[in-house]
């Protein structure tokens, strides 16, 4: 299993904790600091099953200030995450071919 966390993160840290708690080491990806790929960021939305405007923290000042009520394509708004990491809803969990997003935490337990 592969985790994009971000440590500063409740909902991110209580997910890591079920995780380890459920005997589950996952891959950390601190992808703050090593930014997914758009090709990276196209699987991850492929294995949640989600559009690229359903992976966006729409609360954050860079999306209010950059984004928001501006007519965006998918390859917009992915390039935008990319660009701008915090944009990225987390933690997302991922195993083999099915991802799921952390929230809530409970969540990545259909994964175990």
């Amino acid at each position: 299993m592969k985790i994009y966390h971000n440590p500063r993160c409740t909902k991110s840290r209580q997910t890591l904790a079920l995780l380890q708690e459920n005997g589950v080491e996952p891959e950390v990806v601190l992808y703050l600091d090593n930014v997914p790929t758009t090709d990276e960021l196209r699987d991850l939305l492929a294995k949640l099953g989600i559009s690229p405007i359903q992976l966006v923290r729409k609360g954050e000042a860079i999306w209010k200030e950059n984004f928001k009520g501006k007519e965006l394509s998918d390859d917009e708004i992915i390039a935008a995450m990319i660009s701008n990491p915090k944009l990225i809803e987390r933690p997302i969990v991922v195993k083999d071919q099915t991802a799921v997003l952390g929230r809530p935490p409970e969540n990545v337990l259909e994964l175990i």
